[in-house]
């Protein structure tokens, strides 16, 4: 590609993004706030990479994580984590369902996947987020947020729940591990494995959420006005040590955001080119070359680092949509970060 061209790819890839409507993916053709249509284009994709097997038990997980989200699941109160809410893990399992025929396609022959593990690893996608839903028997926590640092755990469990009710029994002794790409909870050198194709999976898996996350038109603000507050709940951003000081991480949404170019590149060069081996060039098949994913990534990375360079933090204005099983949940949430705030630093006054 020479110059010219590099640059009107460029130009091309930032004006889509002008364009972009808030709750859609990177192409800006599948609104990754709806179930329906999200199952749809994964079916799509599905059924042209494996015509001869049903898409079924994966239409019946999507239904059934739509049933827990919006609260209609018996002993659940539905998702009301306002960054990781219902588009968050919609256009996460897109993207893995991407990378999954994307590897299908081009990845060595003696390691494709197959048709069911595939499914696996997309029913792992959809619920590898569920484990912020909280219990409607239980008194505390008060918001899913503060179930942050156990939630892949949690989500684990939903798996085992929900594979079996599918259909797909017998993958549940991998999902609930490979479900651990996803976070943070266990060093990925003790999820234990026997077959690569499953190391595979989850890999991809990891890279889904990432990449999804990171491309989202509106992460930037997203960080600072919601991620954040789930950082507070869940003890991330600020908390005590086993000696019982308060040691702070991220003092505000826009600290947040200061750190957040050198989680960017510490996130690629240690989990998306490091253990995960460069898995988002997979998507590449589906779009002639193209990686949507990473353009829309960069782009964000360089607009967040010409707010850092000038400190106009008023060009982060953008209030996208919250999608959880509560209409206005941010309000919720915002009360609850200061309240909590406001114990943990009341508390080390006293002391």
């Amino acid at each position: 590609m020479t110059d010219v061209q590099h640059n009107l790819a460029e130009d091309g890839a930032a004006e889509s993004a002008r364009h972009r409507r808030s709750d859609y993916d990177v192409t800006n053709t599948v609104q990754v706030s709806s179930f329906s249509a999200v199952s749809r284009a994964v079916e799509v994709l599905y059924c042209e990479q494996w015509p001869h097997t049903p898409f079924e038990p994966v239409a019946k997980a999507f239904r059934a994580l739509e049933r827990l989200f919006s609260g209609e699941d018996p002993g659940f109160r539905g998702v009301d984590t306002i960054y990781h809410d219902r588009q968050h893990t919609l256009d996460m399992t897109l993207a893995t369902a991407r990378l999954l025929v994307g590897y299908e396609r081009s990845g060595p022959p003696h390691l494709r996947l197959g048709a069911s593990r595939a499914a696996m690893g997309l029913v792992t996608a959809l619920f590898h987020d569920s484990g912020y839903v909280r219990e409607s028997s239980a008194q505390t926590p008060q918001n899913g947020a503060e179930y942050t640092p156990s939630h892949v755990s949690r989500s684990a469990r939903h798996l085992a729940r929900c594979l079996p009710a599918v259909g797909l029994a017998e993958w549940v002794p991998i999902a609930t591990r490979i479900v651990h790409y996803t976070g943070y909870e266990i060093p990925f050198d003790q999820i234990q494995v026997a077959d690569e194709r499953d190391r595979k999976v989850g890999h991809l898996i990891g890279t889904g959420d990432l990449i999804a996350q990171m491309s989202d038109r509106c992460y930037l603000e997203k960080c600072r006005d919601r991620l954040f507050p789930e950082f507070v709940l869940g003890g991330v951003a600020q908390g005590r040590d086993p000696a019982g000081t308060v040691r702070v991480r991220y003092s505000s949404g826009l600290d947040l955001l200061r750190q957040t170019p050198a989680f960017y590149e510490e996130t690629v060069r240690e989990r998306l080119d490091g253990e995960f081996g460069g898995a988002y060039r997979y998507v590449e098949t589906l779009f002639a070359g193209r990686n949507p994913y990473l353009e829309a990534m960069r782009q964000n990375q360089g607009y967040l680092a010409e707010v850092l360079r000038t400190g106009s933090w008023p060009m982060l204005r953008r209030n996208p949509p919250v999608f959880t099983f509560e209409p206005d949940p941010v309000p919720t949430v915002r009360a609850l970060m200061l309240g909590h705030l406001e114990a943990l630093w009341r508390k080390d006054d006293e002391e």
